[in-house]
């Protein structure tokens, strides 16, 4: 055996494991030196090297980690410091060179990492998308293994459960990924606010509402940090359109801030604790949230006690290109304000890291604080760990979960005389629309997952046991592929940012319509949509129907109703559409979503009834466009070129603004059909006045003749003589277990202090007002099934907070009175 100096042969790594370069010493670790200090290395034992000096302070296990990482930050050179600041680059990305080189590391197509420091042994931990499943590389040079990934539900689709512990199960699959191929954080999950229906990246995010999304996002981080990997909540905060993400100016009220755009964020970090949360690209009034302290430190961290990392978004904190480019403009900000972690990585931003630190504009404790959150990130990472990883997950395992995810999470809008379930599988089915036959998965952008296969809306009824009229699929399939690769290939021409565009519609004749509404007794028409990040979606040929669908749906509809028979819709779609014009035309819509790779089986399971309908809307469909609240000042001014946006719509976004105003949605928030029936009844309070907790208990029987879920939402109406507010808002909801005709359970649903609290700008303060309360119990925001009332006698200062997010300009918010 080759001879080693004993500082050679001897490493004790960050997380406590010994290392050894080309010295055998079979299952040596440090546990076994401390019960065993005897045992010897070159004539040397553990306790020897610490009394000789021959360890350092950070590689002594048994030390406390804060000491262990302080001693490893006194040792760093300035130039190591600035490089831990940043990640080490994005590779592919031309004219932006990184810092350390633009190498693909040891997980291909992951989105970047930070810096490695060999001589301290500290190891360079991976990030990776996204949302809806990890992304990475499936395909690998000179390699002849495949990294497919689990294309999950969409956000909208997993919201839709509002099935916390399944989402949970979600979570555990998705980080069992993320563990076996060897990446350390996920940048998921992502639950900013439906404030309109045209965002581009609204099928990435939850809901409309805070409590949803922040209940959704959180049972998710518990899930993907179970595996004992990282999770990246983002994007923090207000990141709510797509258009000129990186420069647009949001002029925001606190309230509204408070109260609607940081509230899931809040319920998600003391929840769940992710690792790791991202900052966005949005100034809010006037300043990049990437560099707002009252937002990373006063309320994140002081506020809510979160102990991670904050990382900004990809480039974040730079007006465009040219910013970029110089690096330096907003780099002192972004760390004095809290945000650790620059990402991908600029040599420009290093440069101003070094410059600042020596002319003492950023100040060394800043520096040194940055490091300490980065390194405690690192230590208990896999990679620190030297976690064997497999390149093998349980896709098969993970597969099912999704299809059953997926399944839970459709929503059934419309089903007259109960045709679904559909049970005359030995009858033919007409199946028409081209997205059929290219079913959507998911959304585009870093929410996009490279998955093996996607089982198409006719894979999946075929598997499912229905006959499908060949005639029809034989014209359909050669189009859909002819359409999808074209669209595919103009995506590639037009950038890595590229939007999805729609697959125009076979143009069918009426002769051939009337020929299936005679030989076939169903007819199946799927509407599709797709959006991505970098743009926004289009009133016009997206959020209403194109020309080509109404006529497809106005033919097929005459010619099989003038049969006698029935047509039902699919909407595979990721965000809200139109639905009035059209919905009374049709006998039944399933709201399907974008649900992962295995949304045809999850149709199917629906359709034949194997899974009764359980999920419910949590954004509201508006009859037109023009009804949603930020429709007027949607995307800003000018309006050629969106420099600033202003929130006049205030705390009234979804079914807050829908409810209050009496407008008439389409579908309401809350709202979804099942093939059972259920009754509510014996609301009771645990308390007729508040003190300090107070708990609601509902029962809910099913009547109906299947098994099925019933999702409980309780709705409170404050009292409001010293602030508007809403006329009701959701404050908490529970899913029953699976229910067999006759059988009830027993829910109970609490509240607490700041369920009942506003806040109130002037005293800085979320306060409760003195009154009468009302709880109502629904199926739906519309749909209230039982209520009663509480009483709080005096008013209640719940929570006192920093002052934040003073305005730059007016904003002359909506009032409902």
């Amino acid at each position: 055996m080759k001879k080693y100096h004993v500082n050679q042969a001897l490493k004790l790594s960050l997380m406590g494991a010994l290392v050894f370069s080309s010295v055998s010493w079979e299952n040596a670790t440090a546990k076994s030196l401390e019960k065993s200090p005897k045992i010897t290395i070159n004539g040397f034992t553990f306790e020897d090297l610490n009394r000789n000096g021959k360890l350092d302070k950070y590689e002594d296990y048994r030390l406390p980690m804060g000491d262990r990482i302080d001693d490893l930050i006194s040792k760093m050179t300035d130039e190591e410091k600035a490089a831990m600041l940043m990640g080490t680059g994005m590779p592919g990305f031309d004219g932006l060179t990184p810092v350390i080189g633009a190498i693909e590391g040891r997980v291909p197509g992951a989105a970047g990492g930070t810096y490695k420091i060999e001589r301290l042994g500290i190891p360079e931990i991976i990030v990776a998308d996204g949302p809806a499943g990890l992304r990475i590389k499936p395909i690998r040079e000179n390699n002849k293994n495949t990294y497919y990934c689990t294309a999950f539900p969409v956000g909208t689709a997993l919201a839709s459960t509002w099935n916390p512990e399944l989402i949970q199960s979600v979570g555990k699959a998705m980080g069992n990924e993320v563990k076996e191929y060897g990446v350390d954080v996920l940048l998921a999950p992502a639950l900013n606010i439906h404030r309109n229906p045209l965002n581009g990246r609204n099928f990435e995010y939850y809901s409309e509402d805070p409590l949803v999304s922040g209940k959704i996002a959180a049972a998710m981080v518990n899930g993907i940090q179970s595996n004992g990997v990282g999770t990246s909540v983002k994007h923090f905060a207000a990141n709510n359109q797509e258009t000129n993400r990186l420069s647009i100016n949001e002029h925001i009220t606190e309230r509204t801030m408070r109260e609607l755009y940081l509230k899931g964020f809040e319920i998600t970090v003391k929840e769940s604790n992710p690792w790791t949360v991202m900052s966005s690209y949005n100034l809010i009034n006037g300043t990049y949230t990437s560099a707002r302290k009252d937002l990373l430190t006063n309320i994140l961290r002081e506020e809510w006690g979160f102990k991670g990392i904050v990382m900004t978004d990809w480039f974040g904190g730079y007006a465009g290109f040219s910013s970029l480019q110089a690096g330096t403009s907003n780099v002192v900000a972004q760390l004095e304000a809290g945000n650790d972690l620059l990402m991908p990585g600029l040599p420009a931003q290093k440069t101003a890291i070094l410059e600042n630190m020596k002319n003492g504009k950023l100040s060394k404790a800043v520096v040194n604080t940055n490091i300490k959150r980065i390194l405690e990130l690192v230590f208990k990472s896999p990679t620190m760990a030297k976690y064997k990883y497999t390149d093998k997950p349980n896709l098969k395992g993970n597969a099912e979960v999704t299809r059953n995810a997926a399944a839970e999470g459709m929503i059934l809008l419309k089903n007259n005389g109960d045709l679904l379930p559909y049970q005359a599988k030995e009858k033919l089915i007409s199946a028409f629309g081209v997205t059929s036959y290219d079913f959507i998965a998911g959304g585009t952008g870093s929410g996009d997952v490279n998955e093996a296969y996607t089982v198409s809306l006719i894979e999946g009824l075929e598997k499912g046991g229905y006959k499908l009229d060949t005639e029809l699929k034989t014209l359909y399939t050669p189009f859909a592929a002819k359409e999808k690769a074209a669209e595919l290939e103009s995506r590639k021409k037009r950038g890595i940012l590229a939007l999805p565009e729609r697959l125009p519609e076979l143009d069918l004749s009426k002769d051939l319509i009337a020929k299936k509404a005679s030989t076939t007794e169903l007819a199946v028409i799927t509407i599709g949509r797709n959006s991505g990040e970098g743009g926004d979606r289009t009133v016009n040929n997206d959020f209403n129907l194109a020309a080509d669908e109404v006529s497809l749906i106005n033919n097929v509809t005459e010619a099989f109703h003038a049969k006698g028979k029935k047509v039902v819709v699919i909407l595979n779609i990721g965000g809200v559409i139109e639905t009035a014009s059209w919905k009374n035309k049709v006998d039944a819509i399933l709201l399907s979503w974008q649900p992962g790779q295995e949304g045809g089986n999850s149709v199917a399971d629906l359709f034949s009834g194997k899974v009764t309908p359980s999920g419910k809307l949590t954004m509201t469909f508006p009859v037109k466009y023009e009804d949603t609240p930020s429709a007027k000042n949607w995307l800003g001014t000018p309006a050629s070129n969106p420099e600033n946006v202003t929130y006049e719509e205030g705390i009234y976004v979804g079914y807050r603004y829908f409810n209050t105003f009496k407008v008439k949605p389409s579908f309401e928030f809350g709202y979804g059909l099942s093939y059972t029936n259920f009754e509510y009844a014996d609301l009771k309070l645990s308390s007729k006045t508040f003190d300090g907790k107070l708990t609601a208990s509902v029962t809910v029987k099913n009547t109906g003749k299947v098994a099925g879920k019933e999702i409980v939402q309780l709705y409170l109406s404050a009292p409001h003589q010293n602030i508007d507010k809403p006329v009701s808002e959701l404050k908490a909801f529970a899913k029953t277990k699976l229910l067999k005709p006759g059988q009830s359970e027993t829910l109970q649903l609490t509240l607490l202090p700041k369920d009942l609290a506003s806040f109130m700008e002037s005293r800085s303060a979320w306060v409760a007002e003195a009154g009468n309360y009302k709880v109502a119990i629904g199926a739906s925001s519309l749909d209230i099934k039982q209520s009663t009332a509480f009483s709080l006698t005096k008013e209640l200062e719940v929570e006192k907070v920093h002052k934040s997010f003073a305005l730059t300009a007016p904003v002359n918010e909506l009032k409902s009175k």
